[in-house]
Order: structure tokens, then sequence, then C-alpha cells
């Protein structure tokens, strides 16, 4: 089970590109002014879910330059979400275990909410972002299953769903500030390396950047609609039934479907 802050790998697979992982760890929790000095160059292997270090061996590189520009950033005293230890979250299912994946665009820009997952945020949090609210406003008509309290996500991680930004950080209260910074590239191979595989799966694309990724799926379904967003949600997100459309595709592939209920935290009515 993967649990908030908890690296996500257990550091017993070691693929080719271990050398060059090693110069972008993020582990160290602690942030504080010397925190650029302190940030150990972990290999990926340690941080994430077996199998995927090989899958991002093409843009090992891409991956050790974001590491610089991470340890930049707090050398010039700019801090970012989510903590350093969390930025690789969302890598922690293991690459071949992976049935759904639903792309998001960068982390919560609010201190507190971003946990490296998209559109998660961790055990207790309140008020929920709205994205998420929306979320589960959507999850609840869609299933019929009670409208779930808790923001946390790990349930449907531990299940095989990938909760993947494009962006894997961000400065505080400065949505899309790491944007065209380096982080694309590195996602795109993750969801290219998905697609190649022979396993069953879905991809839940929620908005414009999501749905712009669709050709990289190959013949993988895509569930798309409008994202969750209080901009957006009335023009295409509600009543999209992403939920029940993704276990359906994932029967069809022949996959077991997802227990979206989150049902440990929910309100009546």
């Amino acid at each position: 089970m993967v649990h908030l802050g908890q690296p996500a790998g257990t550091g017993a697979h070691r693929g080719p590109a271990h050398e060059r992982f090693q110069a972008a760890g993020l582990r160290d929790p602690a942030v504080g002014p010397s925190m650029a000095d302190h940030m150990g160059r972990t290999p990926l292997a340690d941080v994430v879910g077996p199998g995927w270090d090989v899958a991002l061996e093409p843009v090992a590189d891409d991956i050790a330059a974001m590491g610089d520009f991470l340890r930049g950033e707090l050398a010039a005293g700019r801090s970012f979400l989510p903590a350093p230890d969390r930025v690789f979250a969302a890598f922690a299912v293991p690459f071949e275990e992976v049935k759904v994946l639903v792309l998001g665009q960068d982390p919560y820009p609010t201190p507190g909410h971003a946990v490296g997952l998209s559109f998660s945020v961790a055990p207790g949090v309140r008020p929920l972002p709205r994205s998420l609210q929306n979320i589960f406003a959507e999850l609840s008509e869609d299933l019929d299953v009670p409208k779930p309290t808790d923001g946390d996500l790990s349930p449907w991680v531990d299940q095989g769903v990938m909760l993947l930004n494009r962006c894997l950080s961000v400065a505080p209260r400065d949505p899309g500030s790491h944007r065209g910074k380096g982080w694309e590239a590195i996602t795109e191979q993750a969801v290219r390396a998905l697609a190649m595989r022979s396993a069953p799966l879905v991809a839940i694309l929620w908005g414009r950047d999501a749905r712009s990724t669709k050709e990289w799926l190959l013949d993988a379904p895509a569930i798309e609609s409008a994202h969750p967003s209080p901009m957006s949600a009335a023009r295409g997100f509600f009543g999209s039934r992403p939920f029940s459309r993704t276990n359906a595709a994932l029967e069809a592939l022949g996959a077991s479907p997802v227990d979206w209920s989150l049902s440990r935290a929910t309100e009546r009515g």
C-alpha cells in the first residue's frame, strides 16, 4: 500500500540509467535554507515503483536536469510543491501494474494540498480543492455511491490507478509556474511507455492539456471530458460518467474494475 510521506520504491531494481538518475535524487523531506546542499543524488529506482527506472531511461538526462532545476530553486530561496520526497510519488505504482492513467496539469499550488498525486490531497485536508469537490460530486452521481469527504486518493493508487500530472512541481501560489521547464518530456515518455506495454490500460483525460496527449496512447481507450475545475466543470465534466465508463473499458479489456468509492470516508445525501 502507498503511504504519504514514504518513498515509493524499494530499491530492488537497478536499470541502466542508475548513475544518471542519481543526479535527480529528491528524497529528503526537509525544507529549509540549506535544502539544496543536502538533497542526495538518490537512484530513481529507490523512489519509484519497479520497472519505472527502465521505462524512463530515454529521459534520464531530462530527469537529472530537473533535479538540478529544483535544487537551484531552493538554493535561490524559492520553494516548490510538493515536498521533495513526493515529487515522484505518482510513479509508486509498479510500471506493469498500471491499468488506469489519470492525467492532471500540475500540482495544487496551495501550500498543504499537493502530495505528488494528481487531484489528491493528504488525509484530513479541509476544505477540499474545488476540482476535487467536483470530481467527488460526479463520482457520487455516476456510481450512485456516497460522496467522499476525505481527499486522499491513495486507495485508487493501490488498485493500479496512476495519478500523474504533466508537470511534477509548481511554485507555491503560482499555478503553472514550472511548465516549460522540462517535466513535459518526462511525463510524455511515461505515457508513451505505458501505451507500449501489452497490459490493459485506460486513460482518463480531463481538460485540453490532458486530451492533447491522446495520440501517445496508441489504441488504449481514452475517457475524455472537460476539466473538473470550477471554470469548466459545467461545460462537459458533469454528466460525463468517467468512472463507470472506465470500468466498462477495463472489463472489455479483460481487466478487473476499480472500486472508486473511497468508502472509508463518505457522506450520505
